[in-house]
């Protein structure tokens, strides 16, 4: 059971905590585990192919921009593939050419180590010509369904940064979430527009271990399931309208916790929550900072621009909220 669990915290970490520069590694971790998930051992280059580039021509289709470099000739194959210009057999061979030169290099590689768990073993140089799948990554594969989790987390993880790149390269803004309470979750760009993104929520859970931010009771952030998770405002979004004069919708403040905790017969609500807490929100924000988060410059800008001063601003907030509300909710369980 330990070993499981390890195995996802690491599948985890290549997904959530890894330095980006193309979105291959999202696809790459989908691919793996929807292959494991209908029976397979191995996959030659030409299987992965298949549906590695599916992943990436979807993703395309939405958001052209899916790296932080200025050409690639895999992705044009996809752009052609989309617009009806190569058949799927021509998009399949080139992705097998060049679609897989790095991201198998890099895939278990992140803050410049390699995580604990293997979930392939390369065999490209060998007569396999592909990656042969680990017992770690059948093991989690095979809980796919009944829990989609890790590919909820993927796709959340994907979004976020093909967003925070499109944003940034076409008006130099940082991408920014903000809270909505009839749509859940929203992007809010310097341009204005806003689109739904129920999708982040997945991303926001691996940084709390699928855990309630107040009593560490299993959830999980995919809407419509038994222990479905609560968007919650850490500092509760009535402060604004007293005069602590903060976006409090801004991801910095938003934490996902249990229906209990959030709005059962002893839930926190609009109270404010004990200030032991405090310091597991700043937490909670640097893991997001130092995972290169795509909202990390939001987080950075609002709260400051080291830990020490991040924890001095929350301190200042929960200051001035004491002011209006005791500082002394605490989950019953």
């Amino acid at each position: 059971m330990e070993s499981r669990a390890t195995a996802s915290e690491d599948f985890r970490s290549v997904v959530l905590r890894g330095a980006n520069v193309a979105s291959y590694k999202f696809a790459l971790a989908k691919s793996i585990l929807t292959l494991a998930e209908s029976g397979a051992t191995s996959a030659s280059l030409e299987d992965l192919a298949v549906p590695f580039s599916r992943e990436l021509c979807a993703h395309l289709a939405e958001v052209d921009t899916q790296s932080t470099s200025q050409g690639s000739r895999f992705l044009d194959a996809c752009r052609h593939f989309n617009a009806g210009v190569i058949s799927e057999d021509e998009l399949i061979t080139t992705t097998a050419l060049l679609g897989f030169n790095n991201v198998i290099d890099a895939f278990h590689v992140v803050d410049r180590a390699d995580v604990g768990t293997r979930f392939f073993v390369d065999e490209r140089t060998q007569t396999l010509r592909g990656v042969r799948f680990t017992e770690e990554l059948l093991e989690l594969a095979a809980e796919l369904d009944r829990n989609n989790l890790l590919l909820a987390e993927a796709e959340s993880r994907w979004r976020l940064v093909e967003s925070a790149w499109d944003e940034r390269r076409a008006t130099g803004a940082v991408l920014r979430v903000a809270y909505d309470r009839p749509s859940e979750m929203i992007v809010r760009g310097m341009l204005g527009h806003r689109r739904s993104i129920t999708w982040v929520r997945p991303g926001l859970s691996g940084y709390q271990a699928s855990r309630c931010f107040y009593c560490s009771a299993p959830i999980t952030p995919l809407l419509g399931l038994d222990h479905s998770a609560d968007v919650d405002h850490f500092f509760p979004h009535m402060l604004m309208a007293r005069g602590v004069l903060l976006d409090l919708d801004d991801v910095w403040n938003l934490v996902l916790a249990c229906s209990v905790c959030n709005r059962g017969s002893a839930g926190k609500f609009d109270r404010l929550a004990h200030g032991d807490f405090l310091e597991r929100l700043w937490d909670r924000n640097e893991r997001l900072i130092s995972s290169h988060h795509p909202l990390r410059e939001s987080i950075i800008a609002t709260t400051g621009r080291s830990p020490a001063a991040r924890l001095k601003f929350l301190r200042s907030v929960q200051t001035r909220a004491t002011d209006y509300a005791r500082a002394d909710w605490r989950p019953t369980q």
